[in-house]
Formats: structure tokens, sequence, C-alpha cells
């Protein structure tokens, strides 16, 4: 249970059901969000599910089968692949009712010869997809019937983002913390520090508006989110810095501990993976807090942005169009902005709360119940 949209949606899942008046047990190898976990009501039960050991994986399918029988389980979702296969088979066993969640774009590895290993998390009898565009990629990579897709997007906990519940206290404690000037644009890159994230990329469209005249002395450009441990990834990423001379407009931020006021005192929030986002967690919230967002027009995202009208796409892993769509972020008037922010955050609450994602989760948990006679009242 660590950091994550699998750990997210997981602890989502099971306020969910506590709310609705079932138990939720939730079986990890343990992390920093049991103790969330806790707090909403859920019951954790800590096995060595990560392991991709045949032996384990057949020690952990005696552990839960045994749970299951134990706890009397009405039905089991997965929502990971070495834990699926304990899972599956721990189902099988005790013909309990199997969901999984397909959380992202898995490698089929050389030849394709892990596409065996990931083909489990498509053996639920509801598989749900947290975006069309997953939903497009595990019907053309692993043939799965359309009639057993579940296409479920992943919400957002409007509660929590929401820019009437920022004070200005919020945003002046973390713009002293981290020392930004009281005037000049600010953009944000939230993210894990890795490579993929795309990092360099955006430091290379900083570089290219730089050359090009067009980099304003005073922008600011935080990148917020924690580095894994022992990688040396934040290093690499400052000596790129040093070598384009951004240094006077970067900060690497590791722990903030109040992002929703983060991105409330950002002009313009970026996503710039290298790689297709499943969902794509800080499109959707960004434009929650009414926040223009620029992303790469790849994966998920295409599904969650309206270009030109919420944020805008640009060009996968190409520098020039990153920096082309920052200017046209950072050049929108404050009317424009107004009318950006209330669409932005309406389409958010109609298309990605997450008490949507949450009801239907439930919702395909009862029609699965339902095709086994199990009580779902």
């Amino acid at each position: 249970m660590g950091t994550g949209g699998v750990e997210r949606g997981t602890i989502e899942v099971a306020e969910a059901l506590v709310e609705a008046g079932w138990r939720a047990l939730v079986a990890s190898e343990g992390g920093p969000h049991v103790r969330e976990l806790t707090r909403v009501g859920a019951e954790h039960i800590t096995l060595p599910l990560a392991s991709k050991s045949p032996l384990v994986i057949r020690q952990n399918t005696v552990a839960l089968s045994d749970l299951i029988t134990q706890k009397s389980v009405s039905l089991i979702h997965a929502r990971s692949r070495a834990p699926a296969w304990s899972a599956y088979a721990a189902a099988k066993q005790t013909k309990t009712p199997f969901v999984t969640t397909f959380h992202g774009v898995y490698g089929l590895g050389l030849f394709g010869l892990k596409k065996l290993y990931n083909r489990v998390m498509v053996r639920g009898e509801s598989v749900i997809a947290i975006s069309q565009f997953i939903a497009d990629h595990i019907v053309k990579e692993y043939d799965v019937d359309s009639s057993r897709l579940r296409l479920i997007p992943r919400g957002v906990d409007l509660s929590v983002f929401d820019p009437d519940t920022v004070t200005s206290a919020r945003m002046i404690k973390l713009a002293t913390e981290w020392r930004l000037p009281d005037d000049g644009p600010v953009i944000m890159l939230p993210g894990r520090l890795t490579s993929w994230k795309g990092h360099e990329l955006l430091i290379e469209a900083l570089s290219n508006l730089k050359k090009t005249g067009r980099l304003k002395s005073e922008l600011r450009c935080l990148m917020v989110g924690p580095a894994s441990p022992g990688s040396t990834y934040r290093q690499r990423i400052e000596s790129k810095l040093l070598a384009a001379g951004l240094n006077g407009h970067v900060q690497i931020i590791e722990d903030c501990r109040d992002i929703v006021a983060a991105y409330m005192m950002t002009d313009v929030i970026v996503s710039a993976s290298t790689r297709p986002e499943a969902f794509g967690r800080i499109v959707a919230e960004g434009q929650a807090m009414g926040r223009p967002v620029v992303a790469p027009s790849h994966g998920a995202t295409p599904e969650i942005l309206l270009p030109g009208v919420t944020g805008y796409l640009f060009t996968p892993g190409d520098a020039p169009s990153l920096a082309g769509a920052l200017v046209q972020a950072l050049g929108i008037s404050p009317e424009d902005r107004d009318d950006l922010a209330q669409q932005a955050r309406t389409h958010i609450v109609e298309n990605f709360d997450r008490n949507m994602m949450t009801s239907a989760t439930l919702a395909a948990y009862d029609e699965v119940m339902a095709n086994h006679g199990k009580d779902v009242s």
C-alpha cells in the first residue's frame, strides 16, 4: 500500500464499501497507506503478495483461500498481477466471484512472452478498465469479450480538490516555504521523480523558450514529487538544469504536504509523461482546481482534457510542441482564465467524480454477485 493510483483506488472503494454497510478486507504487503485503510474502516491483512515466486504465489493462494472461508468473503477484487494469480486460484478453489481492474499497459516482454503473465488481469468475471484507452488496449491485445468489460474511469475526490476550500493562509505558507516571488507566472509538474514522467522533456521545453526569447525572467517552474529511494534521477535533472542555465527558474520539491494548495497557487499544471498514461490523475486534478492543464496527446489524456477549452495538448515527446503549449496556457487573459476555471471544474464534476467511480464499482460487484445467486441487498 504505497503511493499510486492502484493504492488510491483501493482505499476509495474500501471506504465506499464500508459506507454501504459491507465489510472491506484488503490483503497486501503493507505500506504507508495501511493506516488510511484502517481510518476508513477497512481491515488489512499482510501477506507477501508482491512476490512473483511460484512457490510464494502458491502459499498466498492457500492463505487467501483460508481467509475467504474464515471471513465469509463474498467477492474478490484483484488490482495487480502477482496478487491476482493467487487471488484467481483462491477464487476458483472457494467458488468466489472474481473481479479485476486493469490499471495500465503492462509490458509484453520479449516476443510477447509476458502476455501470459499479464492475462490474469482479464480473467475477472467483470474486467474494469480505468479509461477507454485501457479498454481498447484490453480488447486489442487480449481479445476480451466486450460483454465482460466495464469502463469505470478513476475519479477525483472533489471535496478535497476544491478551490473554495483553499485559504490564502495555506498558499502563503507554501509560497514562503518555497521562497516564491510575489509576482510572475508559476507552472508545476506534479509527480514522482522518475524518468518517464517527463521532467527532462519539460527542461528541454523551457530551454527552447529561453533560446527563442519567450522565457519570462520571473517565471518559476515547480517539479513537485518524491524521488525513489536510492535513485540518482534528481541529480540527473539538476545537471541538465545547470547545463541549460535554468537553475533560477526551476525548483525541485520532494516533500509537499499540501498538494491542493500547490495546485491553487499555480498558473499552469503540466503533465509531460513520455509514456501513455492509463488515466492521468494530474490532468483530472488540475482541472478540478480550475487550472489550465498542458498535457501530451496520448494515452487517456484526450479523454479527460478538452483541448482549447480546459487546457492544451502537445505532441508527445516533442519539446518545441510543449513549449508552444506553455506559451498558449500562460498567455490567456484573466477573463478567459476565469471561464476556463469554471468549465474545467464542471467537466470534472460531471465526468470524473470519485463518487461516480465508487458507485459504478459497487454496481459491478452487485452484478457479478447476482450472477452467482448471491444476495446483494
